[in-house]
């Protein structure tokens, strides 16, 4: 059964994995303007984009587990399935990138 703070917490890491991915893309999209291969693109809208997903997933964190020292209840609930969600969008925000970088074949690229 779903509650107003599972909803919320639903929205919310959707959001971030939304924004996650969004960073990667334009990242990406940026280095393809500039003439760049599709696999140095790639490799690039990881690299850069990955610093600041990783500021911002490690600040809601830090949020949630005030929020969860602090409340009770569905608060901490709440809290719980965010941090979870968080730890599975930063996991598959930055582990699509091995298996996404291998079938562009820049062979100067995987040479590295």
């Amino acid at each position: 059964m779903l509650t107003l703070p599972g909803i919320a917490d639903r929205v919310l890491t959707v959001g971030m994995a939304v924004d996650t991915h969004e960073l990667i893309f334009e990242r990406i999209k940026d280095r393809l303007r500039e003439g760049g291969s599709l696999a140095n693109a790639i490799d690039f809208g990881y690299r850069s984009a990955f610093h600041t997903i990783f500021d911002a997933n490690i600040t809601t964190l830090i949020c949630a587990v005030v929020l969860y020292s602090i409340g009770s209840g569905s608060l901490q609930g709440f809290s719980i399935t965010l941090i979870l969600g968080l730890l599975s969008s930063m996991t598959s925000g930055s582990g699509g990138r091995a298996p996404s970088s291998t079938p562009c074949g820049d062979t100067a690229a995987s040479a590295r």
